[in-house]
């Protein structure tokens, strides 16, 4: 069946720009670099890679551009693709303290910026959503996090499945995107990758490829 059609899964994709103690963010580096990388290795089976899109570090400033890009996906799914094609998000976001990958596997609806974000905004404890009820207020992702994290690992990446996106604007963006999929009928995700320092680029940009293929063969 898989080789006949077109491919069955559409991944848009997107990374931050610097922020307070991370001068030279690696997310935007992979997501800059991901259609060119691709285009080398090949596309994994089954995937049409769409938008890569590069978003401010920031929260309530940058809400306007965050929904246009999530917007992007669903312009494109009316807009000629099959019906049966899946769509998902995969967000990536860089945590300078980690050692390891990290799939989240959920956000959640508090906004506590430990540094004022790119636009000078430093929520404690305020709802990302406050229509959704209070800071407690959990969403997950419906995809397999433990299984592509098994995947992942069994390739040879340090990488872990996470329930802790923290609470700055990673975490922010995630509880957005988990919403506005689940109100459309996608699908969103969110990796935390370390600096380049910790894990080279090159291990990074191919860790970002095999993703993409695991989402393809498990969606």
């Amino acid at each position: 069946m898989g080789s006949e059609g077109p491919p069955s899964v559409a991944v848009h994709i997107t990374g931050f720009k610097k922020f307070h103690g991370v001068s030279e963010n690696p997310t935007e580096t992979i997501v800059s670099n991901l259609k060119e990388y691709l285009k080398k290795k090949g596309l994994p089976k089954g995937l049409t890679l769409g938008s890569c899109n590069i978003l401010e570090t920031a929260g309530q400033g940058a809400l306007a551009p965050l929904y246009q890009t999530l917007q992007s996906a669903i312009a494109g799914k009316t807009s000629g693709t099959s019906n049966s094609q899946k769509t998902i998000w995969v967000h990536f976001g860089v945590n300078s303290g980690a050692s390891k990958f990290a799939i989240e596997q959920q956000a959640v609806n508090e906004a506590t910026f430990r540094c004022p974000d790119e636009m000078g905004w430093k929520p404690q404890k305020v709802p990302i959503v406050p229509a959704d009820g209070g800071i407690s207020r959990i969403r997950e992702t419906p995809l397999p996090v433990e299984e592509m994290t098994k995947i992942l690992a069994s390739k040879g990446y340090e990488v872990t499945a996470s329930d802790d996106a923290g609470r700055f604007v990673c975490n922010y963006v995630y509880y957005h995107s988990l919403r506005f999929a689940e109100l459309n009928g996608i699908r969103s995700l969110f990796v935390h990758v370390p600096l380049f320092l910790t894990i080279d680029e090159g291990t990074q940009m191919q860790f970002a490829c095999d993703l993409l293929e695991v989402l393809a063969s498990l969606t």
